[in-house]
C-alpha cells in the first residue's frame, strides 16, 4: 500500500494494521529461519508497510499538536 492509502485512514485503524503486520514479520523471520519461506519479497514489502504506517501516525500525531496549539 501506499503512503497515501494509509493517509485516509483513522489512528484506531493504522494501529491495528501496524500489529497485524508487526505480526506477520515476525512469522516471516521464524519461516527464514526455518528454510520454510518462500516469498521473499514479503519480508520487504511488510518492513516497508511497518515504515509507511509509523510514519503517517506521526504526521497525525504532530498535526494535532500543531492543532492544539492553535
Amino acid at each position: 500500500m501506499s503512503a497515501n492509502d494509509f493517509r485516509g485512514q483513522t489512528g484506531a485503524q493504522l494501529n491495528d494494521q501496524l500489529v497485524q503486520l508487526k505480526k506477520e514479520a515476525f512469522n516471516l523471520r521464524f519461516q527464514k529461519a526455518t528454510g520454510q519461506l518462500e516469498n521473499t519479497k514479503r519480508v520487504r514489502e511488510v518492513r516497508r508497510d511497518i515504515a509507511r504506517i509509523m510514519t503517517v501516525l506521526g504526521e497525525q500525531t504532530r498535526a494535532d499538536a500543531a492543532g492544539a496549539r492553535s
